[in-house]
């Protein structure tokens, strides 16, 4: 099995008309087999004639062009077709005929250019060598060559269907391409929006609240403290990010042994509430049950349901009572954080909605449900039901 692939890759890698000759010398040696020879094609009636030097010149024109017919396509024709007619005209009615409607086929299948005058000029060339045939045969009717003429207008078009069906494929193929790109970027995009605006949105208010605690000197250090953390935590996540656009990332040559997984589990919250609590917001977490062995993408998009939801507690409702209830069931992670309304809205930029509607695509493709509601007295509630052992 590998010998043979292996052989088919050789011969993939060969020129094309390399790939195209051996049929035309297969048909080159049909034509001089005893059996064979004067059962080709034949067009007027004549006599079929003994094979000679021209008849030899008139079977070469037709078989070896065919190494031609996808790399030059209207040069191949072209032989092939002055080679056909010295065939007709001379009656050795070779088995090498075939070869016209095959380079016909090839002609509207690969000619990039001229296509409709090739035609037309074939068409106009068919005229006279008819009436020569015509005239030196017994006098067939004309609907033998209008017969003949159709058939090969046939050939011709099953090449234009052909490279229809080769350009809408290619067409399709460069869409999935653009897709999967637009895709791309809309996720790299999602995940610097939570890993930036996150942490951006924290050192905000740590540093707002630092301008305010110069006379306690004590408190101002844990404030610029908690800052530097939060910076370095924010660098640490994005060369995880910026890893996945590393040509050789998830070889053994990308690999950093030493540095943590790219995909924040289910118990990095605890770090992440920490974080948040730094930065003023009080907050209790609650994690129920016990996380299954594999999750898929379950963990991850939990873990950024609840980042993006303290996020905003942060910036709309900060300094507000907020809850974070984490529960593992066997199947699923369901997610609600929600803050109580007592806050007030932080110093830090203002949102542009991209976090939630991210958050909801990345629920929506597990087949779970997401939600984002205010409450009746303030603050605000988001819930989210993650299916687990998805792996997309």
């Amino acid at each position: 099995m590998i010998g043979r692939r292996r052989i088919l890759e050789l011969w993939h890698r060969l020129d094309v008309t390399v790939r195209d000759l051996p049929f035309g010398v297969l048909l080159l040696v049909s034509s001089l087999l005893p059996g064979l020879r004067g059962n080709g094609t034949e067009v007027g009636g004549l006599p079929t004639q003994s094979l000679d030097a021209l008849g030899g010149a008139a079977l070469v024109l037709q078989c070896l062009p065919l190494a031609l017919r996808r790399r030059w396509p209207v040069l191949c024709l072209a032989l092939v077709a002055t080679g056909f007619a010295v065939d007709q005209i001379n009656g050795y009615h070779l088995i090498a005929g075939t070869a016209l409607p095959i380079a016909l086929l090839s002609a509207g299948s690969y000619l990039e250019r001229y296509r409709r005058v090739t035609l037309v000029v074939l068409s106009v060339a068919y005229v006279p060598l008819a009436v020569v045939l015509h005239r030196r045969g017994p006098g067939e009717p004309a609907a033998e060559f209008v017969t003949f003429y159709l058939a090969m207008v046939l050939a011709w078009g099953v090449g234009v269907w052909m490279r229809s069906v080769r350009a809408a494929e290619a067409e399709r193929r460069a869409r999935v391409a653009d897709d999967a790109r637009a895709a791309e970027r809309t996720r790299i995009a999602r995940e610097l929006h939570d890993v930036v605006t996150h942490h951006v949105t924290a050192m905000v208010v740590q540093a707002e609240a630092a301008r305010y605690l110069t006379a306690a000197p004590e408190r101002l250090d844990q404030s610029l403290t908690a800052v530097s953390d939060t910076g370095r935590r924010a660098i640490t996540d994005l060369r995880h990010l910026l890893d996945l656009l590393n040509p050789d990332h998830g070889t053994p040559l990308g690999t950093d042994h030493g540095s943590e997984s790219r995909t924040p589990p289910v118990g990095r919250l605890l770090t992440l509430v920490e974080q948040t609590r730094r930065a003023g917001q009080p907050v209790e977490f609650t994690e129920e049950g016990t996380p299954p062995t594999s999750t898929g993408s379950a963990d991850l998009v939990a873990y950024r349901v609840v980042q993006e939801a303290l996020t905003n507690a942060l910036k709309y409702d900060h300094g507000s009572r907020t809850s974070v209830l984490v529960h593992h069931g066997e199947r699923e992670i369901t997610v609600e954080v929600g803050t109580d309304g007592s806050g007030s809205r932080a110093a830090s930029p203002g949102g542009s909605g991209r976090g939630l509607a991210g958050l909801r695509e990345r629920v929506d493709v597990l087949g779970g449900d997401f939600s984002a509601d205010h409450r009746e007295g303030g603050g605000f509630v988001v819930r989210a039901r993650i299916p687990a052992g998805s792996p997309s």
